[in-house]
């Protein structure tokens, strides 16, 4: 059983169901269902995975980055440490766009107009606490711009944003660059910024770093098992996984969604979060998000 703690679309969604197909193509899982649980950051489908899958060592949910920054901002009744960390499975970066028929051309532009007047540049993208929610607000603090007066409008998932960036009713948008390539290929949108260290391979988009905006923020993605499983049953499910990541189903998703592999697992996976959460409340705090 998965779940997919947001709604059809996004991230998370094409991550479970790739990793449900890698599954069955390892041989390690004979059917995988699905339920898609959006909103909160991932918070109602954590509270729903935490609440009713209590001890079912046939249990996964998909979780990430985002919703590390949800639980910060959102502070909500159910936490992750109630769950049980098993893999971090890709990190993926993001990327800027602006819509085809935007006045701007470039991040510089649109910096310019922010440091001009913050409040008019829509910054579009995933919930509140989103990597490109907190990459937002590290690019004003960059800048000089008080990060608590960016206009961020957060949508419930990839596919509502990725509309609003189409629509021209956002000034920028942020988000996975797999969920935009498609339209950065089409030239529906125009890619201005990524928020890796260097290039993206085969990419020619310029880096934040490049452009003088000293920013990189990377979008992990992993599962989790329910709590009140055994360590073996712990142990089982991080060695379906990883035979899961050595099929051919799972290379292929890699391949199609520009995922990079970042297989981490168990207590080294469990250490890592943890260590996240504290780095994400640094960033968030001194944005003035938390």
């Amino acid at each position: 059983k998965m779940m997919l703690p947001a709604n059809p679309g996004g991230g998370w969604d094409t991550t479970g169901r790739a990793l449900g197909k890698a599954l069955q193509d390892a041989g390690v899982a004979s059917s995988v269902t699905y339920d898609n649980k959006g909103g909160a950051a991932g918070a109602i489908g954590l509270a729903q995975f935490v609440n009713s899958s209590k001890g079912d060592p046939n249990a996964l949910m998909v979780m990430g980055a985002v919703m590390l920054g949800g639980i910060i901002t959102g502070k909500p009744p159910v936490n992750l440490s109630q769950a049980t960390p098993i893999a971090r499975l890709t990190s993926e970066y993001n990327v800027f766009v602006l819509p085809a028929n935007s006045p701007y051309k470039s991040m510089a532009e649109v910096i310019a107009q922010l440091k001009k007047d913050p409040g008019s540049v829509k910054w579009g993208g995933g919930s509140r606490g989103s990597t490109e929610h907190i990459a937002a607000a590290m690019i004003a603090r960059e800048v000089g711009v008080d990060p608590a007066k960016i206009n961020y409008v957060a949508f419930r998932g990839g596919g509502e944003a990725i509309a609003a960036i189409l629509g021209g009713n956002v000034t920028i948008g942020g988000g996975g660059y797999s969920e935009m390539a498609e339209y950065i290929n089409t030239k529906k949108m125009v890619p201005i910024a990524v928020t890796s260290g260097e290039r993206l391979k085969g990419s020619s988009v310029p880096t934040l770093k490049e452009q003088g905006v000293n920013v990189e923020i990377g979008n992990w993605r992993g599962v989790y098992a329910p709590p009140g499983i055994t360590a073996d049953q712990r142990n089982a499910l991080i060695d379906m996984v990883l035979k899961a990541t050595k099929s051919k189903a799972w290379a292929e998703a890699l391949e199609k969604n520009d995922w990079t592999p970042a297989w981490m697992a168990g207590d080294e996976f469990a250490k890592f979060v943890d260590a996240e959460f504290a780095n994400l409340r640094d960033t968030m705090t001194r944005a003035g998000m938390v």
